[in-house]
């Protein structure tokens, strides 16, 4: 059955590839020489590499091709006469190689499209679509689409592969050039689909068989009359088998993009999981699977070519030759292509730290290469130095000298294999980052912009050919210090959320749709905290990033560059800070929904004021103002809201959330963050996150830290702090002296031992409750104005001394 008929079995397929041809008027053409052209374009002996031979090879197919449809012109057939002179007329104004490429990359097309169908049929499932979006990746074998073939002809570099964008958590593939999504297709039906097509390929070696077998026995034999038609018959079967190995050739190509596709999403995947997004990293076995049919297709198909180039007929057969030479090099970008990062390195690294990778070869055992298993090395590359050694030559031959950005320690591992489970695999547990070399900063450029990655080569020997293979990590941020980390994070998270699946090392775009953007946030958030975002938290957090021009795209400035209006904080340190708080303090109490986060004061406001339970009813939100603050929001005794001051993680390391709210007796009732829930009884919500009270040691009084609220003397909706008073504090400050507080910090004053010891218990007394206190508080004022007139007095001691003492001027 010829190709064209498989694919008109699918009305689908039909209808997409007429859709297809039609854009060149091709269409009537294609239908009225289906057999012709498919034969005369698959057992092409030469595949055109330049421009000259692709020239040559257009000229001499359209030349053939009129010279068929003049042949048909004899017909008896009034219509297709009509038809033929109709078509001789297009091929006329069509340019030879226009016409060409476009019928070539056609059969390429049909062949995926009936391969997929193909496959789809072994389960009798339909297979959904998806939204990825991939172009063809040029092949090592020779092979170019269409858009690659008109590249050659303008003498162009070949053209930059089309990445995939993946804007929804799915995976599949789709085909630009074509308008259209295309199946993702399950991996055990890939598996499938090769162990068929190799089955297949055994008719053609029992054909090649029977070939060797006549011509030893033509050779062997007497002159004898008949040696003419037994020659003929010889190079008949020769040319009917190379045929045959030319298809077999494109399907294996077919069926090895396919695979690519899986690997690449696959990778794609382990990107996004580093931002939090589940994964299934078994599905790599799969994967490694098919690689290993993949590679014994391929090995029988080389051995077949190089069985039938024994068989001489004729002096020189180029034919063969270059077919040999599409084999071996598909054989090594399989073998290349197999070689990943299996487990990624962390993505933003610190110096001298220590950290852990692993590479995987997803041949297995096939090749004997883990007899002698090669010696892995690693070394840091900066992102231009990745992108100069892909693009300037990405065969495996290219030199790595002088390519490292930096000295990586314990950078070398060799590979081993695992014979229960086939993983070939180098770990490297020991790591570390010694030194880094930075590239010059332009413009408002930081070192949390740049991305380098790990780059891990090595060397083996593949059927005499030695070869180089090498894989690139995930991209990383180098820092030296913690406080790089909230910004590092950024360039990270972007880049693993918005790459293309294909791309120059590391191209990012630099501004996404806001759909794209929440998708993201919604995983981060949600992975670190065990509870994602609602959404009426995506939408304040849509509008905080929005500026006076609303659009419906977030450009990276916006997301991590440009401060907030009225904050010194971009959005990201603001998001960060808040992830990082609810972490560390407050996981358990956000992952009950006991905080409702995301949500701005005026709103809060509103939904307190129609809470059904009134007075006492609060909710906790995170502050627009604090960086990775939290603040109470309740309905005072007035019936008016309040605002509570935030605190922050160096508050909660005194004393937790849950504790804080505990002592707060203004709080009853729990405001719910689902917008379908009742008010909660605030012990009901917090009672298993409170602290136990410790029973004091025989022989010590009892002393606990305690939050209350201090009123400000008016009645609205402002802010009150809460402080702590201990016991213990408190008794000390009843005997509370300015005058010899301000000797004991007054070095001019001359001081005594009782005066030093009254004054040093009283300093350390106030002490602990000013580095918790409000400025708002009438106590510390109280003791503020006693100081500062006892100072004036004493001349020495005064506000300077005290706000440095207490860090006071932090209020103010």
């Amino acid at each position: 059955m010829s190709l064209w008929k498989r694919v008109s079995s699918h009305s689908d397929c039909e209808q997409r590839m007429a859709a297809y041809y039609e854009e060149k008027g091709l269409l009537d053409l294609r239908l009225c020489l289906a057999p012709w052209i498919e034969d005369r374009i698959m057992s092409e002996q030469v595949t055109p590499n330049s421009t000259e031979q692709l020239e040559r090879v257009s000229l001499k197919f359209n030349e053939d091709l009129q010279q068929k449809l003049l042949s048909t012109r004899t017909a008896t057939d009034q219509a297709l006469k009509f038809r033929v002179v109709e078509l001789c007329a297009l091929i006329q104004r069509t340019s030879a190689v226009e016409l060409y490429t476009h019928l070539r990359s056609g059969l390429q097309k049909e062949l995926q499209l009936v391969t997929e169908k193909s496959v789809a049929s072994t389960t009798g499932q339909s297979m959904p679509l998806n939204p990825y979006n991939m172009n063809n990746s040029p092949m090592v074998t020779g092979y170019m689409d269409a858009s690659d073939l008109m590249a050659v002809t303008n003498s162009c570099s070949p053209s930059v592969v089309q990445g995939i964008h993946n804007v929804q958590n799915t995976g599949g593939i789709a085909s630009p050039a074509l308008g259209m999504a295309t199946p993702k297709v399950e991996l055990y039906e890939v598996q499938h689909q090769i162990m068929q097509t190799l089955n297949e390929f055994g008719n053609c070696a029992n054909a090649l068989k029977l070939l060797v077998q006549n011509y030893s026995y033509m050779l062997s034999s007497t002159a004898s009359p008949n040696a003419d038609v037994a020659f003929r018959s010889l190079m008949e079967e020769k040319a009917t088998i190379v045929i045959t190995m030319r298809r077999s050739f494109m399907y294996y190509e077919s069926l090895h993009e396919m695979v690519l596709h899986e690997l690449k999403n696959w990778r794609h995947q382990q990107a996004q999981a580093g931002n939090g997004a589940p994964f299934n990293e078994g599905s790599l076995d799969d994967i490694q699977r098919c690689f290993e049919l993949l590679e014994t297709f391929i090995a029988h198909m080389l051995a077949a070519v190089k069985e039938t180039m024994r068989v001489r007929l004729v002096s020189d057969e180029p034919e063969l030759t270059h077919l040999l030479e599409q084999v071996q090099n598909a054989q090594k970008h399989l073998v290349c292509s197999a070689f990943i990062v299996d487990k990624q390195p962390p993505q933003v690294m610190k110096t001298n730290t220590r950290f852990a990778a692993s590479v995987r070869w997803l041949i297995g055992s096939q090749l004997g290469i883990h007899n002698n298993p090669p010696t892995v090395e690693c070394i840091i590359m900066s992102e231009i130095q990745a992108q100069r050694y892909v693009t300037r030559n990405p065969q495996m031959d290219n030199t790595v000298a002088g390519q490292s950005s930096g000295e990586i320690q314990n950078a070398s591992s060799t590979m081993e294999y695992q014979q229960n489970n086939h993983v070939f695999s180098a770990s490297f547990r020991n790591m570390q980052l010694k030194k880094i070399k930075r590239a010059e900063k332009k413009g408002t450029e930081s070192v949390m912009d740049e991305k380098f990655t790990l780059f891990f080569y090595t060397t083996t020997t593949v059927n005499d050919f030695q070869i180089r293979v090498w894989t690139l990590s995930l991209p990383v941020v180098v820092i030296v210090h913690g406080n790089q980390e909230p910004q590092s994070w950024a360039t990270i998270t972007w880049d693993n959320a918005f790459a293309e699946i294909v791309r120059d090392p590391f191209v990012i775009t630099d501004r996404v749709t806001w759909a794209q953007l929440s998708v993201a946030l919604n995983i981060k958030f949600g992975s670190c905290t065990g509870r994602s975002l609602t959404i009426d938290n995506l939408d304040f957090l849509y509008e905080k990033l929005q500026r006076e021009e609303r659009s419906e795209y977030i450009t990276w400035n916006q997301f991590c560059k440009e401060p907030l209006p009225e904050r010194s904080f971009t959005f990201w340190e603001w998001f960060f800070a808040i992830m990082k708080l609810t972490k560390d303090h407050m996981l358990g109490m956000w992952k009950a929904g006991c905080i409702m986060g995301f949500i701005n004061k005026v709103k809060a406001q509103d939904d307190l004021l129609r809470s059904v339970c009134g007075i006492g009813t609060f909710l906790l939100r995170f502050s627009d103002s604090e960086l990775g603050g939290v603040t109470i929001a309740y309905v005072n005794e007035n019936g008016l809201v309040t605002m509570l001051a935030p605190w922050t993680a160096r508050d909660f390391q005194v004393l937790s959330l849950a504790d804080r709210i505990r002592d707060l007796d203004v709080l009853c009732w729990l405001h719910p963050s689902d917008r379908n829930s009742s008010p909660v009884k605030r012990d009901a919500a917090f009672g298993e996150f409170y602290s136990k009270r410790q029973d004091p040691v025989t022989g010590y009084v009892k002393s606990q830290l305690h939050v209350h609220v201090c009123s400000n003397g008016d009645n609205g909706s402002t802010s009150g702090t809460p402080h702590h008073v201990s016991q213990q504090d408190a008794m000390q400050l009843g005997n509370f002296s300015p005058e010899s507080f301000c000797n004991y910090y007054s070095p001019s004053v001359a001081r005594t031992e009782e005066s030093d010891s009254d004054a040093s218990e009283t300093a350390e007394a106030l002490e602990r409750i000013v580095e918790r206190a409000s400025p708002d508080d009438p106590v510390i004022n109280e003791i503020y104005e006693a100081i500062m007139m006892s100072g004036s007095r004493h001349g020495d001691f005064g506000m300077a001394d005290f706000d440095s003492m207490t860090n006071f001027e932090v209020y103010n």
